[in-house]
């Protein structure tokens, strides 16, 4: 079981960056497939980034590649999503997840643990 808490989200300008941060308590962190999703106002939750158990695999969604990157640290039980050249349309509250699958790390439902979210917002 992992417990979820994510940190750095705020408010900043079109081209800025952010770096959000999930830190995990429980022993299942290295084991577990971690992702980044996000959800803006009236939408569903997308799928943004995710790293796979060693960190040798990332994914990302294609509005955010070349932008953002998602790394790991599992001694620490870190999770990182660097945001660079931020656009408005990145505005939404930012989901750390994880799970102990590796199948369909872009769907919702594969994963089991969620944070409770911090807003990033981007203005134009």
């Amino acid at each position: 079981q992992l417990q979820l808490v994510e940190s750095g989200g705020g408010l900043v300008q079109a081209g800025g960056s952010l770096r959000l941060s999930c830190v995990a308590s429980g022993r299942s962190f290295s084991t577990s497939t971690m992702a980044w999703f996000r959800q803006a106002p009236g939408k569903e939750r997308d799928f943004v980034a995710a790293i796979s158990t060693s960190g040798g695999n990332t994914y990302y969604t294609d509005s955010v590649k070349g932008r953002f990157t998602t790394s790991r640290d599992n001694a620490k039980n870190t999770v990182n999503l660097q945001m660079n050249s931020l656009k408005p349309e990145d505005t939404a509250i930012y989901y750390c997840a994880g799970t102990l699958s590796s199948n369909n790390v872009y769907d919702t439902k594969a994963y089991m643990y969620w944070g409770q979210g911090t807003q990033v917002t981007v203005s134009s």
